[in-house]
């Protein structure tokens, strides 16, 4: 990227933020921090009114306004497919938000980015597994509790819980949201279990914003708690070997049962996951039959053969009727 073209993209990132750090532009552009304050300087005196804070970061003066964005075909076609990403992986209000925000985002667009979206729209696809959808379960909730996290406020709501197939009204302060497993979770601050609990938005019910406020430095551990989450305290390593042949159809599910590496044979592959339900691994590997071996643990394998003398048990008494 040449000096000008950067010039103009520090000057679009001044305005994305109410303050930004010298550093976050060195590390988009790969650029030194020396280099930084030259640029900054440079549209200080093009008269760009920039404002900067000691120990912060620079702010754009209220007041000046840019040109009207444009964008290049390239970032057209990559707003279409996190589009699609987006419009799979999230619930009703954020897709509706997301709607409206592309038809603003095309009519910006010049013809030829229009008719360059145009000619690939209908080839793009996201394939989602179809999820089954419980009418008592609105699923529209992530933009409140977005509003939530951007206004400290605290949110009630009727959470499910599938240990004991009950409801129980929580008031949580919201620390983040993030997407795992399939699913979108809120993390916060519950007040009637007086700790940091993980909430799936799919069994949330009756959510509002409440005007109560509440201060996030008293739960800045909740990262490392998240990171429990996500990682598990409880997996267990499973090393399966598969056929060659089998393998090369598994190279996307694998991921799904915690896949971690493989190591590649001439007839064989070796492959070790992190799984914390032997029972569902098991249950997964009996398709495979006598083209996948369980190396370790021999609890695995126990269930395995488990699981096939069951089925097996069943079929007959079926055969015999």
């Amino acid at each position: 990227m040449n000096r000008i073209d950067r010039l103009s993209a520090i000057l679009i990132q001044l305005q994305s933020k109410k303050v930004v750090r010298a550093l976050e532009i060195a590390e988009r552009f790969d650029i030194s921090l020396r280099t930084v304050y030259r640029d900054i300087r440079a549209l200080e005196e093009a008269g760009v009114p920039i404002g900067a804070e000691a120990g912060v970061g620079y702010f754009m003066m209220e007041g000046y306004n840019l040109p009207p964005v444009k964008f290049s075909k390239d970032e057209a076609g990559a707003i279409l497919m996190a589009t699609k990403l987006a419009e799979k992986q999230t619930d009703v209000s954020i897709r509706n938000n997301l709607n409206d925000a592309l038809f603003k985002i095309r009519s910006a667009l010049k013809v030829e980015e229009k008719d360059y979206l145009e000619s690939i729209e209908n080839n793009i696809e996201v394939i989602h597994s179809p999820q089954t959808i419980n009418a008592d379960f609105p699923n529209h909730f992530l933009a409140d509790i977005q509003s939530a996290l951007a206004n400290k406020k605290v949110i009630n709501f009727d959470y499910y819980s599938n240990y004991n197939d009950a409801f129980t009204n929580r008031d949580v302060e919201p620390m983040s949201l993030c997407y795992y497993s399939r699913n979108w979770h809120l993390v916060g601050y519950c007040r009637l279990r007086n700790d940091l609990r993980d909430f799936r938005s799919d069994r949330i019910m009756k959510l509002r914003v409440t005007e109560t406020s509440f201060d996030p430095a008293r739960h800045e551990d909740y990262k490392g708690y998240l990171d429990t989450i996500v990682r598990g305290t409880d997996l267990i390593e499973v090393n399966v070997r598969f056929d060659a042949k089998v393998s090369r159809y598994i190279q996307e599910s694998r991921y799904f049962m915690g896949f971690i590496e493989s190591e590649v044979h001439d007839d064989y592959v070796d492959m070790k996951f992190m799984t914390s339900d032997l029972n569902i691994f098991a249950r997964w590997l009996l398709q495979f039959t006598t083209a996948a071996k369980v190396i370790s643990p021999s609890l695995l394998e126990d269930k395995v053969i488990e699981f096939f003398q069951e089925g097996l048990a069943a079929y007959s008494q079926v055969e015999a009727k």
